[in-house]
Formats: structure tokens, sequence, C-alpha cells
């Protein structure tokens, strides 16, 4: 296989010998659709700890993953997938751009958890989509768009309620999914603070992304703060209350 490289955002990509990727956390964060720039030295540790440990903690509970080891601080293993172009987003609670489309207020809870999809396309800003246009555009078949439903739905309910018992809310998520050699699907990309929104049950404090995008407070201290968080449900069993 001729070696291939994607270099994102946040991210860099590298095809490995035998199916495998190597997934390069970078130290920059972006807002806005890559308006705002900066570099934070320590975050792309942060994400990989992060992102390693809520894979492992979903594959336990049978959600098939793209996740295979740790290969230094940074970078994390993972089989080699086709990116389905589609960016499925849970949402437990009103936030982001869903605030500016419905005038909801912000932090509402939606009852039922809505989930909706995004054709992952920088250049036109991530629009939203429906089966119609998956369907017109060829990203995915019936059942693959159920499926994808279906598994973030399971997978977001699995984090939300092992964040809650560690203090910490998960308002919502961002997941995307891959196709591997032999047509598995499985999540892949990352999950972290860059891609979910979360606050601390007790104080309201925000502990993502956010702390950059509104100029809202420290991101890398808000990171280790989840981490922490993160470690010590893991440790005691997902049982504790912070």
């Amino acid at each position: 296989m001729k070696r291939a490289t994607y270099e994102g955002k946040a991210k860099r990509v590298v095809s490995q010998p035998d199916g495998i990727a190597h997934i390069y956390y970078k130290d920059d964060a972006t807002a806005f659709n890559g308006a705002r720039h900066e570099e934070f030295e320590g975050k792309g540790t942060l994400n990989s700890q992060i992102t390693e440990r809520l894979f492992e903690y979903l594959a336990g509970r049978g959600i098939p993953t793209h996740h295979l080891g740790r290969v230094d601080e940074r970078t994390l293993a993972a089989r080699w997938v086709d990116i389905i172009l589609i960016e499925a987003v849970v949402r437990y609670k009103v936030a982001g751009s869903l605030g500016k489309r419905t005038g909801l207020d912000h932090l509402a809870v939606c009852d039922p958890p809505i989930i909706e999809m995004y054709y992952k396309r920088d250049d036109l800003g991530d629009p939203l989509i429906n089966d119609d246009h998956v369907r017109l555009l060829g990203l995915a078949t019936p059942d693959e768009v159920e499926w994808i439903r279906s598994t973030a739905r399971g997978a977001a309910d699995a984090l939300r309620d092992l964040f809650f018992k560690s203090g910490i809310d998960l308002v919502d998520l961002k997941f995307e999914f891959g196709r591997t050699a032999d047509g598995e699907l499985v999540l892949a990309d990352e999950v972290s603070p860059d891609t979910c929104r979360f606050r601390d049950l007790a104080t309201g404090e925000i502990l993502d992304k956010d702390l950059f995008r509104f100029d809202e407070g420290d991101l890398l201290a808000g990171y280790r703060k989840l981490l922490a968080h993160l470690d010590r449900a893991l440790a005691d069993g997902a049982d504790v209350q912070s």
C-alpha cells in the first residue's frame, strides 16, 4: 500500500503497512471553520489520552472503533479506514448552531436527545443534511445511516452516563465513522474536548473547546481537569460521584 498522509486541523494521519494508521495529535486549536487558530503546547497529548481512554471504554461496551493502541505520547495507532463524510452530532442540550437555528435557550434540555447529520466538507462549512441529501450525495446506504444513528446514540449514552457519574455534564458530541478495508463500519477519528461540550455539574465550568472559541478561560487547564475527572471515574469503575 502506498503511504498516504491526511493533514487535518488538529491531527495528522499517516498510513503504515498492514492497514494501520498512525494518528498524530497536534497542539493546534481552531474554531469557526478555521477562522481562529492558535497552538497550545500539550493539547495534542491531552486529546490523545482522552480519546484513547474513551475509545477503549466504548470498545468494552461493544462499540466497534478503529483504535488499536498507543505509539508514543501523542500518537495513536488505528485501523486505516475510509472516513464516511457524515458527522453525527448527538445533542442532549441546546448549544452552538442548534441554538442559532432554532432560537431555543442555551443549554435547554433536548428530551429525547436529537441526532443531527452534517456533510463533512470544510469548504462548504459542514452543512446540516438529511437522509435525502445523504442519498443524493451517495455518502452512505440507508442501512449504514441507520447504523450510524443507532451507534452514535448508543455510544453517546454510554459516555454521558460515564461522565455524569464523574461530575461532568455531556452537553453534545460529534462522532465520525469509517469503513475498514473489509467493509466493517467503525467509530473513528477522535472523541475529545475538541469534539464534545462538557460542563462541570457543580459549577457550570466549561471544560471543552468553547474555552478557546469564546475566550472563556484556560483551555489546557480545562482539558486537564476533564482528564482528571475521567481517570477518577474509570479507576472507580464509573461508580463514583464527584
